[in-house]
């Protein structure tokens, strides 16, 4: 059974979109095989990847969330061998309405998933920074949880209405849901204060914080404007070898050979 992993911080800015995509296509090309799910009404991871939000033919996760589709009728092959998507549409702001008086409506994403949740070894899905329905949905269906975090101290007081979150779902939903961990982001090391929030972080989320770090990486911000993740917009930079590090942490922790 494939793997759930969200990638939830309700602050923006923190580069959770960004991790989403590339941390997906890293998987990809360790030949693993992938779904990347866009549940942000924002769609960016959409963009990201190249394909248009606005494109009215598209089956997005507002038509799975309603029930008007089924979720395998929504998949769509990316430029990547072995990643697959599920699209998202400014629509999804609507589902929360609709949802709210469907029978188990925190469970709808992890009851539309289980069809389709042998096909993959890693689905990873990009929450919305609000901590609203589609976002417990997406804790209620998810293993675990990768909290992107900015090194910067206000992101660090952020930090507990999402952790705070994610015990309510594991106290009511989701019994087995875990922290995968913290990923640092946007990381410049000759910047005293990063330093000073990594070392905070690690002391006190200890293991749970990665070891890899997303450096602070020009090319990494240009790549979601070329409509591609890091690895193919430009292999050969800190991005591409900082998010292929990541995703073999994530493949060591649920005890893969890498």
């Amino acid at each position: 059974m494939g793997k759930v992993i969200a990638i939830a911080n309700q602050k923006g800015g923190v580069g959770k979109t960004t991790t989403a995509i590339n941390l997906a296509a890293s998987l990809a090309v360790l030949e693993k095989k992938v779904l990347i799910i866009d549940a942000d009404p924002q769609a960016n991871t959409t963009s990201g990847l190249n394909f248009s939000p606005d494109n009215t033919e598209q089956r997005t996760l507002y038509e799975v969330m309603i029930g008007r589709i089924d979720i395998a009728d929504a998949l769509i092959q990316t430029e990547i061998a072995g990643l697959h998507m599920i699209p998202s549409h400014i629509n999804l702001v609507g589902a929360e309405i609709e949802m709210v008086q469907a029978d188990g409506r925190e469970s709808l994403l992890k009851n539309a998933l289980a069809p389709i949740r042998d096909n993959y070894d890693y689905i990873i899905i990009d929450c919305s920074p609000s901590l609203g329905l589609i976002t417990v949905n997406t804790l209620a269906a998810a293993n675990s949880v990768i909290i992107p975090v900015q090194p910067e101290f206000f992101a660090l007081e952020g930090l507990g209405k999402l952790l705070q979150t994610i015990r309510l779902v594991k106290s009511g939903v989701n019994p087995d849901l875990t922290i995968e961990g913290f990923v640092v982001t946007m990381f410049d090391g000759r910047t005293r204060v990063h330093t000073q929030v990594l070392a905070e972080l690690r002391d006190h989320f200890r293991d749970l914080v990665f070891n890899t770090v997303i450096q602070r990486n020009i090319r990494l911000s240009e790549a979601p404007s070329h409509g591609k993740p890091i690895i193919l917009y430009d292999i050969m930079c800190n991005g591409s070898t900082n998010y292929l590090n990541l995703a073999r942490e994530v493949m060591e922790h649920n005890g893969e050979s890498v």
